[in-house]
C-alpha cells in the first residue's frame, strides 16, 4: 500500500517600490502607529519593540472575529522591520481561513531615495489561496498610499 502525503505549498507576496525619500523618513511611517493607521489600518497596542504584540481589525468572517494578531519579530532601524500576521479560523474556508504569516519591510538606500521591498510570506496554498489573492492586490494598493504620507514627514 502506498500513502500519498500532500504538503501545502508556501507562497509569498513581494511588492517593490522606489521612493524619493531617505530611509529614515520611510522608517518613521512604518514604525509610528498613527502613521501606520494612515496607510494601512489602525494598530492597537503597537510599539516598534521586538516582542510587542499588537492587533489590526478587519472584516469578520464566520468563526473569525476579524482580529489580526501581530508580534514584532525583528528590527534593524532604517533597514528592516518584521512582524507576524496571524488570523482566521480553522472552521473557515476561503476568506477568514487560518493564516500564520510574516510581513517584512526592507529598506535600501539609493543615491536619490530608497528602495522599499515588502515580503509577506507563509501563505499555505490551497488553504490560504483567498487571502493570498486578496492581499496580493491589497498590498499593491497600500504601498502607493505611502507616497503622499512621506511628503508630509520631516
Amino acid at each position: 500500500m502506498t500513502e500519498t502525503i500532500t504538503i501545502p505549498a508556501s507562497r509569498s507576496i513581494v511588492v517593490e517600490e522606489f521612493f524619493p525619500h531617505p530611509p529614515e523618513v520611510i522608517w518613521k511611517a512604518l514604525t509610528d502607529g498613527a502613521l501606520i493607521a494612515r496607510f494601512l489600518m489602525p494598530p492597537t497596542g503597537f510599539a516598534p519593540l521586538v516582542g510587542t504584540r499588537f492587533t489590526f481589525q478587519t472584516k469578520a468572517a464566520g468563526a473569525w472575529d476579524g482580529t489580526i494578531h501581530c508580534e514584532v519579530l525583528d528590527i534593524v532601524p532604517n533597514e528592516r522591520f518584521s512582524y507576524s500576521w496571524k488570523g482566521g479560523d480553522d472552521a473557515n474556508l476561503g476568506y477568514g481561513s487560518r493564516l500564520d504569516t510574516i510581513v517584512t519591510w526592507m529598506l535600501s538606500r539609493a543615491a536619490d531615495g530608497t528602495h522599499l521591498r515588502l515580503v509577506h510570506s507563509g501563505f499555505e496554498i490551497p488553504r490560504n489561496e483567498t487571502a493570498y489573492a486578496n492581499m496580493s492586490g491589497g498590498w499593491k494598493t497600500v504601498i502607493p498610499r505611502l507616497s503622499p504620507l512621506l511628503d508630509q514627514i520631516h
